[in-house]
């Protein structure tokens, strides 16, 4: 079955920290760059970060320094791992390749609620 899962969003505290995972199946994940993407209310779907085939990583400057993607081939799965959460991150987090339209057809998502 070709599809992606994501899971480990969840309602948080501001400074608190949350792991998102996305398991992938149906497709060759090891040879796909993936990244993980984002939706608030009333906005674009934006990608937050990527992770190349080889492991290089990109983020937009909005989480620079706070996210980390990672990725494990042999469980065809990414991570996210978010530190230091801000209000600003709010949203459903999704999972894809980098480069659009993917192998893949977009997730449910993972909400992911960062609020006092």
């Amino acid at each position: 079955q070709v599809q992606l899962v994501e899971s480990g969003g969840g309602l948080v505290q501001p400074g608190g920290s949350l792991r998102l995972s996305c398991a992938a199946s149906g497709r060759k994940f090891s040879i796909y760059s993936m990244g993980w993407y984002r939706q608030a209310p009333g906005n674009q779907r934006e990608l937050v970060a990527s992770i190349s085939s080889g492991g290089s990583t990109n983020y937009a400057d909005s989480v620079k320094g706070r996210f980390t993607i990672s990725r494990e081939n042999a469980k065809s799965t990414v991570y996210l791992q978010m530190n230091s959460l801000k209000p600003e991150d709010t949203a459903v987090y999704y999972c894809n390749a980098k480069v659009l339209p993917g192998p893949w057809p977009w997730g449910q998502g993972t909400q992911v609620t960062v609020s006092s």
